[in-house]
């Protein structure tokens, strides 16, 4: 299972060597087409065990990884209360394939979330800035992360005005160019088109969720273009009618807080958390659900926030059962390989019913900012300055 392993230390050799063209940064499984932070991670990992060749040691270190992104899960879910406890149990030992991920298979999809969860958890702080960084970064490691990203600008529009958030946007921008400063300055072109290619082929072989499927079909732009435009849509109405529950027109959204109405009643800080990590969670299922192609380490994109999106709704304790059940035949569906019909049409149907109730059951209070007379309302807002 040292695959992937192998080949992102000789992609991360040729730059521990000298070398800045980002063309020129290969290894056995193809080109290097991840941003400049994943190079620079695991040139860390690199040195750290002896240019790769421990890979025991990096298994601990994945070990390790996966406790600190568990315990960062953990904080999400217990600073919202909307889950029972029990679904953490599930959470922690009943994926086979996300222990593979972490610990056998020492993908860098784990990484990537690990630092977007820490940002998350920043972000329920009031502290933006420091999350839009961390955020940058996780996009860095992959661009799957970019998948919060609808969702996040939705919250930073919702939480400071159009003038507000732009502040928070460059910090997003300026740490990407710092960190492909080294390359852009070679071979520019080079690095944006291999680590941020939209528009790369995935094979047939590997797909999770389309293997139901005849190949030409799932080669096809248009079959692309239509995911494209399904995955737009999709974000639209939950942003017009999900995300933004206010009587006010959505773009509100573009206003100083200050001078928009006050929600009444007044909202309390958990149905804040709340309505953030719903927000950002939606946002990136959304973006799971409408994806070309899903392999198999791309499980761990969604996998933690899944009990989040199926308790985040008021239910009935007669509805729980269904809902273990339906992470169970996730969880058998991501298990299956090489994937079937079956599978595949299997995913697609749980995820579906996850979107309906979603869209059909009750969202979260929507967030409002107005300025509060409230001590700890006032800290919080200098906070996020």
């Amino acid at each position: 299972t040292e695959i992937d392993w192998k080949a992102y230390m000789q992609e991360v050799e040729g730059f521990a060597n000298g070398t800045l063209d980002y063309t020129q940064l290969k290894g056995d499984t193809g080109p290097l087409v991840y941003p400049a932070g994943f190079v620079y991670i695991f040139l860390g990992l690199y040195h750290a065990t002896g240019r790769g060749s421990d890979i025991r040691l990096a298994q601990y270190l994945f070990a390790a990884l996966y406790l600190l992104n568990l315990l960062l899960v953990f904080r999400i879910y217990c600073r919202t209360s909307k889950v029972p406890p029990y679904v953490f149990f599930f959470m922690c030992c009943a994926s086979y394939r996300i222990h593979s991920i972490f610990v056998l298979r020492l993908f860098n999809d784990p990484v990537a979330m690990a630092i977007l969860f820490l940002a998350i958890n920043l972000f329920l702080e009031d502290r933006w800035s420091w999350g839009c960084l961390l955020f940058s970064l996780a996009v860095s490691v992959k661009m799957n992360i970019l998948l919060f990203a609808p969702g996040l600008l939705f919250l930073l529009l919702q939480r400071f005005g159009l003038l507000g958030c732009i502040p928070k946007l460059c910090i997003c921008a300026l740490l990407q160019v710092v960190l492909g400063l080294p390359f852009l300055l070679v071979n520019p072109v080079g690095y944006l088109s291999r680590s941020f290619d939209l528009g790369r082929q995935f094979q047939f072989k590997w797909t999770v969720n389309w293997r139901f499927l005849p190949e030409e079909v799932f080669q096809n732009r248009t079959f692309h273009a239509a995911l494209l435009l399904a995955h737009l849509a999709g974000l639209g109405l939950f942003a017009w009618h999900r995300w933004h529950s206010s009587k006010e027109s959505i773009l509100t959204l573009l206003k100083d807080p200050a001078e928009r109405k006050p929600t009444s009643p007044p909202l309390t800080i958990n149905n804040i958390l709340v309505r953030i990590v719903f927000i950002l969670f939606s946002s990136n299922f959304l973006g799971v659900c409408c994806s070309r192609s899903l392999h198999y380490q791309f499980y761990v994109w969604y996998f933690h926030t899944l009990p989040y999106l199926l308790w985040c709704t008021p239910t009935t304790k007669l509805a729980h059962m269904p809902k273990v059940l339906l992470l169970g035949v996730i969880e058998l569906c991501w298990n299956t390989y090489p994937s079937t019909v079956c599978s595949s049409l299997s995913l697609h149907i749980c995820h579906g019913l996850i979107l309906l109730q979603l869209w059909y059951g009750t969202a979260p209070t929507p967030v409002s900012h107005t300025p509060s007379p409230s001590r700890k309302r006032t800290a919080t807002s200098k906070k996020a300055q």
